[in-house]
């Protein structure tokens, strides 16, 4: 008994020192739902991206060492900047052509500046939190959503291809790492399936040549790693819904497309942008607001 006291004591002492496997803080925003970081994504799937940047820079404040906060700050500018080129729309996602080579024209430069600086200082204190436990969960989620996002502004903003893959890649080998450990963090999946979906649209030539250099794509895997995170994100549920919903329009799945719509619509009334897709989706014809 005595033997046992003391080791549930020397536990409690060292615990929060040096941690034991699977183990999350409560306050993780990468495994625990952080509500002025919830906030702020809400007000990124509102199209109010300004204000959101506000909330997420807020918070980075008073959690300078946390990885996520530099994360959200480059997710404001590229959610901002894939609304703008109008990527997040069926009229993108059923054009083959823009769907699999990028958008025509060029990104804003020096939003995407701003977003490349946000993701650098995302993996520099990735990186601090690893140099004393590389299995760091939350080092290895920042740096998943950092990969997963700058292979998609590469391919789809920038177009610059290979480059991309290189990134998904990358993206895929973390969130690996990291869903070995906490299964439960399904915002990871958004990264791999984003990928899997883009590559498994390629052709069939061009998927056998990235498959010797180890690049694989799966079309229905994306979509299933889409949905894990569609039912079960912290943050980053709305955004896998939308894709996944365009992804099903693409797949001649309209009925999973209306529902995801439907519930895009019902939770953000005022995005104009999931009315709009809802009513494509659905067959029906928004009616155009009175002139003032």
């Amino acid at each position: 008994m005595l033997r046992r006291t003391y080791f549930l004591a020397l536990s409690l002492l060292l615990g929060p020192v040096i941690g034991f496997a699977g183990e999350t803080p409560d306050h993780s925003p990468a495994f625990t739902a952080v509500p002025e970081l919830t906030a702020g994504f809400d007000l990124l799937y509102e199209q109010k991206f300004a204000e959101a940047r506000e909330v997420f820079a807020s918070w980075e404040s008073c959690n300078s060492e946390d990885p996520f906060g530099k994360v959200a700050v480059a997710a404001s500018y590229l959610f901002e900047e894939l609304h703008l080129q109008g990527v997040l729309t069926s009229d993108f996602f059923l054009n083959e052509k823009r769907f699999l080579h990028g958008i025509e024209g060029r990104p804003d430069p020096e939003r995407m500046s701003h977003f490349r600086e946000a993701l650098a200082r995302a993996r520099e204190l990735a990186g601090e939190r690893q140099k004393t436990n590389p299995g760091d969960g939350e080092a290895l989620f920042a740096l998943t959503l950092a990969a997963g996002m700058e292979s998609d502004a590469e391919s789809i903003l920038q177009k610059k291809h290979m480059s991309a893959l290189k990134r998904a890649k990358e993206a895929n080998e973390y969130a690996k790492r990291l869903l070995a450990q906490h299964p439960d963090a399904a915002d990871a999946y958004i990264a791999p399936g984003i990928a899997n979906y883009i590559i498994g649209s390629q052709s069939a030539g061009t998927r056998f040549t990235l498959w010797f250099g180890g690049i694989h794509g799966d079309k229905k895997l994306g979509m299933e790693q889409l949905a894990k995170t569609a039912e079960n994100g912290l943050y980053l549920k709305p955004f896998a819904k939308i894709v996944l919903a365009l992804a099903a329009r693409r797949e001649k799945q309209d009925p999973l497309a209306q529902k995801l719509l439907r519930e895009l619509t019902e939770q953000y009334p005022g995005n104009e942008l999931f009315a709009s897709e809802y009513a494509k989706a659905s067959g029906m014809h928004l009616q155009a607001a009175p002139a003032r």
